[in-house]
């Protein structure tokens, strides 16, 4: 069967491809390594999820060690990568905080002298951003000084009372804050049940408010008519001469199947994609496809995040509403007068279940097993605070993904190994970061406080492996997405990111899948 599109990788890139291309009247086919996911199987339908969240739902393809996982081996790098294989990805887990790129990210090189330029800038990108948050539904609250025109919300996640307490000290230290953009659907739309501050957003949604791609993008392709294979693991890209035709894959059970079609379009994140790419080696493409110039792999970005813990003597309601989703500051977007360029996001969390609450105190010796476990327990259960210090990462060539012929799925096909190492300018930024964090729980009343960082399991934000621009000898693909020395090959996930700020990037991937299919769409894809 042909196609007009493939696509690989059902996740937040994916998914939006999938159906920015299906409803512009296309044949399109997506594939994805993992399962359709059921909302009854999500940890916090049970009363063991804190043990589940660890296991089955960990974010560590190391430790969930499931059939849908490729291997990783990042021991090279101080931050361990963080993913989900299924229809919808990594937003099955993602905390859904929401924020855009700021302009100044698109220009660093020629803005701060540092980096690299986008070859698009945020007003090409702005209607799609646009695009995605009204397909997505995004809850925030107009007026933010940082996102003047971000305008179109359902209402805000509630602060609570932490949250009042942690917007009132940031108001005594006179920086700036606001309640977090959050894909979450704060009241009922679009068939999906408002959200219920559950808490435990990141072990999955049953309550379908949080918008992972499975539940908008995808769902509403399939009724569009798109085909969706779930269960395929895609090992490589089919080429003719210097044109791609199609993928090999593997279903459920082992067996190889090939598909064609008139465009491939890579959307399997940044370790997923150049570990295709790198596999998809022929006699014209030796290194594997896009790679003439070695750039496959390379200027590996992870928001390094360092963690501030604050604990307080009052009981507070740290234990209701999304934990990923409270406030945001971009304060420090650019820190004046600091030893580091660049700058970094303060992200506000609630507290964590009572498991967590009772790791956390046994680690710091603050809870002994005897007459006293339930008062050292309630001592730190309910009371804590915490504070992420998000870093932007430099993009350097040394920082990459490349194969690891030592290992293997269970298909065969070879798993990837990370070089990374953690820039002097991002130690730096994290100091200066925790030490402000520290300030600002201490202004909203932290009896004692924690500092960390980098938290090893927080490598959610992998960007960069695969970056867009016009030089075909630094880049791997152009601003339309389209590989340079390979045709009909196009790559839209967060691999393409020249540059990664400081904040969550899941708004501005599906925004630049959004731009990359319009592209394709302008340019005639179907012919």
């Amino acid at each position: 069967m042909q196609f007009d599109a493939i696509i690989v990788g059902g996740g937040a890139a994916g998914a939006a491809m999938t159906w920015q291309l299906v409803r512009n009247g296309l044949k399109v086919v997506c594939l994805d390594r993992g399962p359709w996911m059921q909302s009854e199987s999500y940890p916090s339908t049970s009363p063991d999820w804190e043990f589940q969240k660890g296991n089955d739902f960990s974010p560590v393809p190391e430790i969930r060690a499931s059939d849908y996982d490729y291997p990783i081996d990042d021991e090279a790098s101080p931050i361990a990568v963080c993913n989900f294989n299924a229809v919808g990805g990594s937003t099955i887990l993602y905390s859904g905080h929401f924020p855009r790129f700021r302009p100044r990210d698109f220009e660093l090189k020629s803005a701060e002298g540092i980096g690299d330029d986008w070859p698009l800038s945020y007003e090409q990108l702005r209607p799609f951003y646009e695009l995605n948050e009204a397909q997505m539904g995004v809850a925030g609250l107009a007026g933010d000084p940082a996102y003047p025109d971000i305008e179109e919300l359902l209402p805000p996640v509630p602060l609570g009372e932490a949250g009042t307490r942690m917007a009132k000290a940031f108001n005594s230290l006179d920086w700036h804050w606001w309640p977090s953009y959050a894909a979450i659907s704060t009241v009922a739309r679009n068939g999906r049940s408002p959200c219920i501050n559950l808490g435990p957003c990141n072990t999955g949604c049953p309550q379908g408010a949080k918008s992972s791609a499975d539940i908008t993008y995808m769902a509403r392709a399939r009724d569009l008519g798109a085909t969706i294979i779930a269960e395929a693991a895609v090992s490589r890209v089919l080429t003719e001469g210097r044109t791609a035709i199609g993928v090999e894959y593997f279903d459920k059970v082992g067996q190889i199947h090939h598909l064609h079609a008139n465009r491939v379009i890579m959307a399997a994140s940044a370790t997923g994609t150049p570990r295709i790419l790198l596999n998809s080696t022929s006699e014209m493409f030796p290194k594997g496809l896009g790679n003439n110039s070695d750039q496959v792999g390379r200027h590996l970005m992870i928001h390094p995040l360092g963690f501030v813990e604050g604990v307080f003597d009052e009981v507070l309601d740290t234990d209701v509403g999304p934990q990923g989703c409270m406030i945001y500051s971009l304060e420090h977007y650019r820190s004046k007068d600091a030893e580091h360029e660049l700058g970094y996001m303060l992200h506000v969390l609630r507290g964590t279940g009572p498991l967590e609450a009772a790791r956390s105190a046994l680690l710091r010796r603050k809870l002994k097993f005897g007459p006293a476990v339930y008062e050292d327990f309630n001592a730190f259960y309910r009371r804590q605070l915490a504070v992420s210090v998000i870093c932007e990462d430099l993009p350097l060539a040394d920082n990459r993904v490349r194969l690891d012929e030592t290992s293997s799925d269970r298909f065969g096909i070879a798993g990837i190994k990370i070089d990374y190492h953690l820039q002097e300018n991002a130690r730096k930024m994290m100091a200066h970061g925790m030490g402000n964090a520290r300030k600002l729980l201490m202004a909203a009343g932290a009896r004692r406080t924690y500092a960390y960082g980098p938290v090893r399991n927080t490598g959610w934000h992998v960007m960069g492996t695969c970056r867009m621009g016009d030089d075909p000898s630094k880049a791997v693909v152009d601003a339309t997405g389209a590989c340079h020395g390979v045709d009909n090959l196009f790559i839209a996930d967060s691999s393409v990111f020249p540059t990664g700020s400081c904040v969550n990037p899941a708004n501005t991937i599906q925004a630049v899948a959004l731009w990359i299919g319009q592209q394709m769409i302008e340019r005639g894809t179907s012919q």
